[in-house]
């Protein structure tokens, strides 16, 4: 399949709305709804997103830093167990940035204090899951440990229709986000293609006052995110199965190659003439004698077999290279 991805990673909808300059305040409501906190002021955030950092596909939504806490959120529509490898990769930017920032000297043999790490995924993908999942980066280990010497987590919220119901109660603009999303889905399961299940989600917004006049100024732009977005998912999905395919493809082909080559072995093995052992395995003498140079080599006591290789090779030195160790053994050919 020839499909290419056509989202930009920085601009999705989420971003937009929980992630810009102008909507800190949205940011600072759900912040407050997940922390049960009560900042009042925007400006206590300050956003540190990575722009143009994507790491193992992972997208840069949105990240900030508020008193002694580096927050990362993202949204996904794809049920994805590594987001604790993933967060780990981005901190590791988001930290380096934040001691750029500050002017600190990682090899300093003072010791370095940084902002605790909130990582939270918000799903709303089509696989059933509970209302929140933790993730930990030890299942990944390839050895189990009972107590892992280090660990990393994700904090998955599923924030599909009747999933953190409370949580969308508590913050208008998750709740917005959420039926937007649930509009979208719903569109798109009576049959109508992707533009037409968006621009009707989008009229619906309008029409309910999302993000007060939000829909209504951007709604262009709303319309084109959400279709790079729409349009990238099913970039993945179908990639993931282009993978997945040729994974299988090739495993066959390796699972055939070794059949032939243990077939190829068991011919020389019963000192079957080479032309029949080409003629019914498909490989070639070269490959047979550099994958059985041993057993090879100990069946040219037949001197038909040394002169049938070097006619099926057209090559008079690999036959004189092949003569002269069978000579140097302690005894003599034998001709037929």
């Amino acid at each position: 399949m020839n499909v290419e991805p056509k989202r930009n990673y920085r601009d999705t909808l989420f971003k937009k709305i929980f992630g810009s300059e102008e909507n800190k305040h949205y940011l600072l409501q759900l912040y407050n709804a997940l922390n049960n906190s009560n900042y009042k002021n925007p400006n206590d955030l300050q956003l540190t997103t990575i722009e143009n950092i994507i790491y193992v596909t992972i997208k840069n939504d949105v990240s900030f830093l508020i008193e002694s806490e580096m927050t990362l959120y993202e949204q996904q529509a794809t049920y994805n167990p590594n987001m604790p490898l993933r967060g780990l990769m981005y901190y590791a930017q988001l930290y380096q940035e934040y001691l750029t920032g500050i002017k600190r000297n990682l090899y300093s043999t003072r010791l370095i204090k940084i902002p605790n790490p909130n990582f939270i995924v918000f799903y709303n993908g089509p696989k059933e899951t509970e209302d929140e999942v933790e993730f930990k980066l030890s299942n990944a280990f390839i050895t189990p440990q009972e107590s892992p010497k280090f660990e990393w987590t994700a904090k998955m919220l599923n924030i599909n229709k009747n999933h953190n119901v409370a949580l969308q109660k508590k913050c208008e603009p998750l709740y917005y986000y959420v039926e937007f999303a649930n509009r979208v889905n719903s569109n798109i399961k009576k049959g109508l293609n992707a533009k037409q299940a968006m621009t009707d989600a989008v009229d619906y917004a309008i029409k309910h006052n999302f993000y007060g006049d939000f829909f209504k100024k951007q709604k262009s732009e709303v319309l084109n995110m959400s279709l790079t977005e729409f349009n990238q998912e099913e970039y993945d999905r179908e990639k993931h199965d282009d993978w997945f395919e040729e994974g299988r493809i090739e495993g066959e082909k390796s699972g055939i190659k070794k059949g032939i080559l243990e077939t190829a072995k068991n011919m020389l093995k019963d000192k079957l003439p080479f032309d029949v052992i080409t003629k019914y395995t498909g490989l070639s003498l070269a490959a047979i004698f550099s994958r059985n140079q041993g057993l090879a080599s100990a069946t040219l006591s037949n001197t038909k077999w040394s002169t049938d290789y070097a006619i099926f090779t057209g090559s008079l030195r690999e036959f004189s290279r092949h003569q002269r160790i069978y000579l140097e053994k302690p005894c003599s050919l034998k001709h037929e």
